[in-house]
């Protein structure tokens, strides 16, 4: 189902930027979003808010024994 969103023409230009031949404004924010999702995991991995693998093992053996 589609809907109507209103954004400013400034903006509309800005996604048309992100647009090649034949995009619809769909495509265009899902790409965008697809984006944004990949930053976020980024920074969580390179900004240290991760923990290394064995680290989070040895936590949910703690939390979790057999």
């Amino acid at each position: 189902m589609a809907t109507t969103i209103q954004v400013d023409e400034s903006t509309k230009k800005k996604l048309q930027s992100f647009g090649t031949k034949g995009d619809s404004y769909d495509d265009i924010i899902n790409r965008l979003y697809s984006m944004a999702i990949k930053e976020q995991l980024r920074q969580l991995l390179f900004e240290g808010e991760a923990i290394p693998i064995e680290e989070a093992i040895a936590e949910a053996k703690k939390k979790w024994p057999k």
